[in-house]
């Protein structure tokens, strides 16, 4: 099963069920956010809440996605209450690509393991642990909140300031905060967590700076289990024309990290066990446009789509010329 979200033309919100090719309203679902909390509140999951619900008209998604009507799959009445956060240096080979981004150029120091090896390595000796017991923890970043959502197929905004605005494909968990404070998985969808790569390669210390930037995910959410093997490919169009087009790989299969492990570390913090809140948490990836050489341009098309996850992720990449490049933010004394 998956979920979606559409804007109906009087500007509610419809919440959206498809299994196979079939897309459904689901009755008396205002969205998928109180969808959730309904579920975790009576204990009943999620696909027997929306046959109890039923299905109402037809939709198609695919218009929907043209007419600019599809939302995130999932939003927060307050978008301060929403996190998006990830984790790197978790799959398979997105050792040698970030290794590469930060290698010290002085021949001395390539002898030396950078920091983002020493990290790799220590998911892949503890990332899986055999036991009930915590792993090692991997590298996290915090995106922003809400304010950062873009919905699929709008524009990522990159502010002016920025020194890049690249793609990177990944899978995300989508959860809530049940009412007694305990994380509950929505389920998992395709994200796209738009970085700055070129500003991280100045110094890995500008990683978090780095991430500060709008990211998108959905369209659709996959519920249930993800996949051991995941199996996607990443897009960039640009004119009409594909100048990037490469595969990428999730899934435990594919990973230095199980997701338990990932959602221990970040669920941990009571911070992040707030009654009512959303997370959508990115498990990282391996392939990076930036690492092929590829230098992103205003009006570029990003595509990201795995088998099983429903619609591909669409969004273009567009300058936020809200600030001026030699502009700096006051403030004001109160």
């Amino acid at each position: 099963m998956h979920l979606s979200q559409i804007s109906r033309p009087d500007g509610s919100v419809a919440v959206v069920s498809r299994e196979g090719t079939e897309a459904y309203e689901v009755r008396g679902a205002e969205s998928v956010y109180q969808l959730a909390l309904d579920c975790a509140a009576s204990g009943v999951d999620m696909a027997t809440r929306i046959a109890s619900l039923g299905l109402g008209p037809a939709v198609d998604l695919e218009d929907a996605y043209e007419t600019g009507r599809l939302l995130a799959p999932i939003h927060h009445p307050d978008p301060a209450h929403l996190h998006l956060t990830g984790t790197g240096l978790t799959h398979l080979g997105s050792a040698a690509t970030r290794d590469a981004m930060h290698q010290n150029a002085n021949a001395q120091e390539e002898e030396k393991l950078t920091d983002s090896m020493k990290m790799f390595r220590m998911g892949l000796e503890d990332g899986k642990p055999a036991n009930e017991g915590p792993g090692v923890q991997p590298e996290w970043f915090y995106k922003g909140n809400g304010a950062n959502v873009v919905a699929p197929g709008a524009s990522l905004l990159s502010p002016v300031f920025a020194e890049d605005g690249g793609e990177e494909p990944e899978i995300a968990g989508i959860y809530v905060i049940d009412a007694n404070g305990v994380p509950r998985r929505v389920g998992f969808a395709l994200a796209n967590e738009f970085s700055d790569h070129v500003m991280e390669r100045r110094n890995y210390l500008y990683l978090a700076h780095s991430k500060l930037r709008p990211a998108s995910f959905g369209p659709e959410i996959r519920i249930g289990a993800l996949p051991a093997d995941v199996r996607g490919t990443s897009r960039i169009r640009r004119g009409g024309a594909t100048i990037f087009d490469k595969p990428f790989l999730s899934g435990e299969a594919n990973m230095s990290h199980s997701i338990a492990n990932l959602e221990h570390h970040h669920f941990k913090y009571d911070l992040f066990r707030q009654p009512g809140d959303v997370h959508v948490h990115m498990f990282g990836t391996a392939t990076l446009s930036f690492a092929d050489g590829v230098r992103t341009e205003p009006g570029d098309e990003f595509e990201i789509e795995a088998e099983g996850f429903g619609l591909p992720l669409r969004n273009r990449l567009t300058i936020d010329g809200s600030m001026v490049r030699t502009g700096r933010v006051s403030v004001h004394a109160l």
